[in-house]
């Protein structure tokens, strides 16, 4: 398979945002948001994914963090997608069941160019590390609309925020890790009966 890099600039009034991502890389991750949970979450995406990332974010945080959350989303999504190509030879699907500690998550996705997320995720706390529980959600389907996924996110069971998070964004690493692989018996070809995805 070819190079699987991408880089994406997005420029808006509320953000500036670079991205880069190579999806055969290990791991490493250079990220800076300006929200240091949202830092180590992506961290965790790319570590567990094996996919290097490089995210300089500028938001406007004077506001809120909304828009450098959700952004960050589009853009890391946006680059995936742009690396996949046609997503020719990729396993297409993949997921993942994530313990962290008393808390449970499943996550399942198909890397098949219908964005869709189903979010079956809850906090008792209004937030997490400093960042509002609700703008997760936001990332994840920010995420999943950019990079043409179905993300399937469920916490089954869990009691800390921290713990049930990171399980999600974890989860969605080795999923993703899965379904952008190279399949070795596929030849190349696009994983779908109708010849593209």
């Amino acid at each position: 398979m070819s190079m699987r890099r991408a880089e994406i600039d997005r420029t808006t009034k509320e953000t500036k945002i670079r991205a880069s991502v190579d999806l055969d890389g290990t791991g490493n991750a250079k990220i800076a948001t300006g929200i240091g949970f949202l830092d180590h979450m992506l961290e965790q995406l790319a570590r567990h994914g094996l996919i290097d990332i490089e995210l300089d974010a500028k938001g406007d945080l004077h506001i809120d963090q909304h828009h450098t959350v959700e952004d960050t989303g589009i853009v890391l999504g946006q680059a995936v997608a742009k690396a996949m190509g046609e997503r020719a030879g990729i396993r297409r699907y993949g997921a993942a069941l994530i313990p962290m500690d008393e808390a449970l998550t499943r996550v399942a996705l198909d890397a098949s160019n219908r964005p869709y997320l189903v979010w079956k995720v809850a906090f008792k706390r209004p937030s997490i590390g400093g960042v509002d529980s609700e703008l997760f959600q936001e990332w994840f389907r920010a995420f999943a609309q950019n990079a043409g996924l179905t993300l399937h996110v469920e916490n089954i069971y869990g009691e800390n925020g921290h713990h049930i998070i990171e399980s999600c964004f974890k989860g969605l690493a080795r999923a993703l890790r899965q379904a952008v692989e190279p399949d070795p018996r596929a030849g190349g070809a696009v994983p779908s009966t109708k010849g593209s995805l």
